[in-house]
């Protein structure tokens, strides 16, 4: 894995789109935020790609550059990550956002909400995205609702950007069951996480969740997919 061109691509993209766009300018302001960036951007984009293919791409309505153009803080944030294939899957909007260059890690917060091609939506106040791992995860209170209307609540999970496959790592609140896609997709798998899961964990393979509270062992929450 050769994460530091990935990045350096990300940057030189992020710092290339924000100074092509007609309404994106460096400015300076007095709050001390503005005041220490190394420059600030309006309207800036980036693609964050792996082996020539494009897993993310970051909008942010203004962008400060700091730490020597190694962290970026954004508002107004708007991400899509893509498939194996480079195509645009799920969208991911907050109020702020945190970039780590070096990394190519994102931290969204405030207002999350990740939609599905197929419709299903999570909201959270707080996200990370692991692009290294093509992971998602939190820590706060979250809801996962189906097309359906059906519902799947927890304090902090575990998944993969499209919602596939999604663990909870407490609090889980759900119908039981495991759903497949009709054919049509991978199945949604909804576990509950063993104690002592943390973020550095992937997501448990269905059958091997550990049970949940007031629930038998090896039960599962009920995602249904629909074809999108």
């Amino acid at each position: 894995m050769r994460a530091a061109p990935v990045v350096a691509g990300a940057l030189a993209a992020l710092l290339a789109a924000a100074c092509q766009k007609g309404d994106a300018v460096a400015v300076s302001a007095r709050d001390s935020a503005v005041d220490s960036a190394d420059q600030v951007m309006f309207g800036a984009r980036s693609l964050i790609t792996k082996d020539g293919v494009i897993k993310a791409e970051l909008f942010a309505d203004t962008a400060l550059f700091l730490d020597d153009n190694t962290r970026i803080v954004m508002r107004g944030v708007r991400t899509f990550f893509h498939s194996v294939t480079g195509e645009r899957n799920t969208e991911l909007t907050s109020r702020f956002g945190t970039f780590n260059t070096r990394q190519a890690n994102m931290e969204a917060t405030g207002d999350v909400v990740v939609h599905a091609k197929d419709g299903r939506v999570l909201t959270t106040e707080q996200l990370r995205y692991d692009q290294a791992r093509n992971l998602i995860s939190g820590d706060s209170a979250f809801v996962l609702t189906q097309p359906g209307g059906r519902k799947l609540e927890g304090v902090g999970f575990l998944s993969d950007p499209n919602m596939t496959s999604v663990q909870v790592l407490k609090g889980a609140r759900g119908a039981a069951g495991v759903v497949t896609d009709n054919g049509t997709g991978p199945a949604v798998r909804a576990s509950v996480a063993p104690p002592g899961t943390r973020d550095s964990s992937a997501p448990a393979a269905a059958g091997r969740s550990a049970p949940a509270p007031s629930r038998p062992p090896g039960s599962t929450f009920k995602l249904p997919t629909r074809r999108p």
